[in-house]
């Protein structure tokens, strides 16, 4: 009997930053093969980068991105700290945790409310969704402007940060400054808290798997800027060594770069990651908030990332050089962010002393 065939071919996928399209073949009523091709064009970064100076790598890759240029900062810092062993003081390390806490909130306000939620709730975007859902736009609109705020405050300005340095920061902080509007970040914090059982109450569809997560740890809080890369079956490992058990390879459909583990194959990175590996580091509070609506401590439905999502402390999570096989735009081989960068010798790292920065009565978290 002759196979049946089918194919299932989106040309442009609406809402996903990185210009994609989706090719699906079917073969007896069974999926035979899926293609994301990523179609936005290499940047090469990596080139723009040779031949310039240690501490420009923070400013330069923040380009990589408009939105979530923190992640890529924050990658290109460590690795330059690391290259000259250097550890950024505790205060230069709880901004920097504060930086990228409100690059997530914002971030994810826009990706949750404003790109994804429309698809779940059946509308073809946020401006008719809001005809029906005033306060959850209302909302979304809030906490992204105090995460805009947050990252203004901290890294002198929303977009492309200017204050991250090598061993430190820029500027002084006077405490004036340093203080985002309490009744801003308490209203935010209420509304995100509902968002909690909304997006858990979404309808999403039964489709499980058996998912290798991967995603930093902290030995003391939950992992966002630093931490071990670890997985759900073993794997623990120091960022630098990334190279060494992880491969990434070009493929003929696509522009961006597939990643695998070694002899291991696919896996997954992203909110359900970070929530699986990182639940118990979750404040008390947290933990008792997400069992509320009956989220697992380990989700496996790649839908519930939204939900999974708005349940941390934050929003999004993102690798340290932003490279995963689910990211929505090209990686690189060679970023500055190399998880393959390693020290040339096991002198101790020294603590970075010449940057000072006054923080007033801000409380850092």
């Amino acid at each position: 009997m002759t196979p049946r065939t089918r194919s299932i071919t989106v040309d442009y996928l609406a809402r996903v930053e990185g210009e994609g399209g989706l090719a699906i073949s079917l073969k007896n009523g069974a999926v035979s093969s899926v293609k994301l091709n990523i179609f936005e064009p290499p940047r090469f970064f990596e080139a723009f980068l040779r031949g310039r100076a240690y501490d420009e790598a923070p400013d330069i890759t923040a380009r990589i991105c408009g939105i979530c240029p923190v992640a890529y900062q924050m990658s290109a810092v460590s690795a330059m700290e690391d290259a000259f062993h250097l550890e950024p003081s505790p205060g230069i390390r709880a901004l920097r945790r504060l930086l990228y806490c409100g690059e997530w909130i914002e971030s994810h306000a826009l990706h949750v409310f404003m790109l994804h939620a429309p698809d779940f709730l059946g509308y073809q975007d946020a401006i008719r969704m809001a005809a029906d859902h005033a306060d959850l736009v209302k909302g979304a609109l809030r906490a992204k402007k105090l995460g805009n705020e947050v990252m203004r405050v901290v890294g002198g300005r929303e977009v492309h940060p200017i204050n991250v340095r090598v061993g430190g920061s820029t500027g002084r902080r006077r405490a004036p400054r340093s203080r985002v509007s309490s009744a801003s970040s308490s209203g935010t914090r209420d509304f995100m808290r509902q968002a909690v059982t909304l997006t858990a109450a979404l309808p999403c569809p039964q489709f499980e798997q058996d998912y290798e997560f991967v995603a930093l740890r902290h030995p003391e809080r939950y992992a966002i800027e630093e931490g071990r890369l670890v997985s759900n079956r073993g794997l623990d490992i120091a960022v630098r060594d990334y190279l060494q058990w992880f491969t990434e390879e070009h493929v003929q459909h696509s522009n961006a770069l597939h990643s695998t583990i070694k002899g291991r194959g696919a896996y997954h990175v992203g909110p359900l990651a970070r929530y699986a590996l990182n639940f118990d580091r979750l404040p008390a509070h947290l933990q008792a908030l997400a069992g509320r609506p009956g989220l697992a401590r380990s989700a496996s439905t790649p839908s519930r990332a939204s939900s999974s999502g708005v349940s941390r402390p934050c929003t999004r999570a993102k690798k340290r050089c932003g490279s995963s096989p689910t990211t929505r735009r090209p990686t690189h081989r060679r970023c500055p962010c190399s998880h393959g960068r390693r020290r040339a010798t096991a002198a101790p790292r020294r603590r970075a002393e010449s940057f000072t920065i006054a923080t007033g009565s801000t409380t850092l978290v």
